[in-house]
């Protein structure tokens, strides 16, 4: 593979590709193994690839019922799944390089830039055995709260830290999957372990750069050093909690008088606070969201659709796509030529991505749900629902996954697979690279709008 990178037969963002087909692959087998399954369990081939991929992908979508179907070891299996997909193939791949120490050439770089969205190549190494350091500590601390917590809910602590371990593991990753059967749902009314699930999702969608210069910062104020964050972390820590706070008192509104008409105030509040944190990437729900009105599963699909942070464990358009958008609209209504936030100016490149990244993800959205509609028997907000969730890796359903023909898989598949790698991993597939025009052509003016 090297060899081949080397010789410039395959762009970064394509052998990133084809690593995550391979990671697809490869779980997919692990899945399929008898240790794996409970006795008496068999899935078609495509039930298999469906799980793998919405493993990978950290997307959570099931054709079948994890508790039912997987062993023990299989759990385990699932779990190391979920941190491969969840963490990223060159995070980890950091890592083992690390440990085997071999050195990590230009090009090994560049496949890390190129996975996890950075955009400099200074420091990757570095980045990357931090990000993975956080995330794990954060797990384990997560995997021991809610083990412990959970002595009161199981028989014996063993049960009550494999789900601890398998719930902090899930949430961090922002997987969506869970061995209870029923999501978040038993808890419903503890709070506690709701706003624990809430700061572990949050954690691991937030973006992991934000998590280092947050740990540098306070590094920093204890030794009196002086530390400012980047750009890309004040703009995406305000988008994802502006999100999020939107997205909670937007639910208690368009369900005051019907999903929370019978509960107290802060029933309705947790209610509405998990779903709006968990919609954006988690796909954990405390309650069947088929039970919300219109308005409301509408308002989930554009928040699944907007998705977690980029440099996250998440997919979605990215909060900064979004950001980005939002200040070229409002820059041009002003009469602007630039987009300045934070004292910083917009890049033109970073502008036109996000208009481009924007305007493909609605495409492919849309497409699919034409193609689901000409395929399955649901209703159109079932559907559109069903593709915010896979192409935001979010993977929340209204219950239809799982019936679902093989048509439909597919396409929800396909959809899961571009949503983690992102759009502009999909659209680089197709680079050739840059070529510079022989010639240039005079500028006319068109009528548009």
């Amino acid at each position: 593979m090297a060899k081949i990178f080397k010789r410039n037969w395959l762009k970064p963002a394509q052998i990133i590709v084809f690593f995550y087909v391979i990671a697809v692959l490869i779980s997919a087998s692990l899945l399929s193994l008898p240790i794996a399954l409970k006795p008496g369990v068999s899935w078609t081939f495509i039930d298999v690839l469906f799980t793998a991929v919405s493993a990978v992908s950290v997307t959570g979508l099931t054709v079948v019922s994890t508790p039912d179907t997987f062993s023990t070891p299989g759990i385990f299996i699932l779990m190391f799944i979920l941190q491969f997909g969840g963490i990223g193939i060159m995070t980890l791949g950091t890592f083992f390089w690390m440990l085997m120490r071999r050195k990590i050439g230009l090009k090994d770089r560049q496949l890390i830039m190129t996975d996890q969205n950075q955009s400099q190549m200074s420091g990757l190494v570095k980045l990357m055995r931090q990000i993975l350091a956080i995330i794990l500590l954060i797990e384990v601390v997560g995997a021991l709260i809610l083990g412990t917590y959970f002595l009161g809910y199981f028989p014996t602590w063993q049960e009550a830290y494999l789900q601890g371990l398998f719930a902090a593991v899930s949430a961090t990753t922002n997987a969506g999957f869970d061995i209870t059967g029923s999501s978040l749902i038993p808890f419903a009314h503890d709070y506690f372990v709701q706003s624990v699930n809430i700061i572990l999702l949050t954690l691991g969608a937030i973006g992991f750069p934000v998590l280092v210069e947050v740990k540098e910062f306070f590094l920093n104020r204890k030794k009196h050093n002086r530390s400012h964050f980047s750009l890309y972390t004040k703009l995406t820590t305000l988008t994802f909690f502006a999100l999020m706070f939107f997205g909670t008192f937007a639910i208690l509104l368009f369900e005051y008088n019907h999903f929370f008409k019978s509960y107290n105030w802060h029933e309705s509040f947790f209610y509405a606070w998990f779903q709006s944190s968990s919609t954006r990437n988690g796909g954990l729900a405390t309650m069947n969201v088929s039970d919300f009105s219109n308005p409301t599963l509408l308002l989930l699909c554009f928040l699944m659709f907007i998705g977690a942070s980029p440099s996250s464990v998440g997919g979605g358009i990215r909060t900064t796509t979004f950001a980005v958008v939002i200040l070229l609209i409002i820059n041009f209504a002003k009469g602007h030529n630039a987009i300045k936030v934070f004292g910083r100016e917009l890049h033109e490149e970073d502008i036109r991505k996000s208009v481009v990244v924007s305007f493909l993800a609605m495409l492919l959205c849309f497409a699919a749900v034409v193609i689901l509609n000409a395929t399955e028997n649901f209703t159109m907000m079932e559907i559109m629902f069903e593709v915010s969730s896979a192409f935001g890796t979010t993977g929340l359903s209204m219950g239809i996954t799982p019936e679902l023909s093989t048509a439909g898989k597919i396409v929800i598949i396909s959809l899961m697979f571009i949503g983690r790698i992102g759009i502009l991993s999909f659209i680089f597939l197709f680079n050739r690279g840059k070529l510079e025009p022989k010639c240039h052509y005079p500028k006319e003016r068109l009528i548009v709008g």
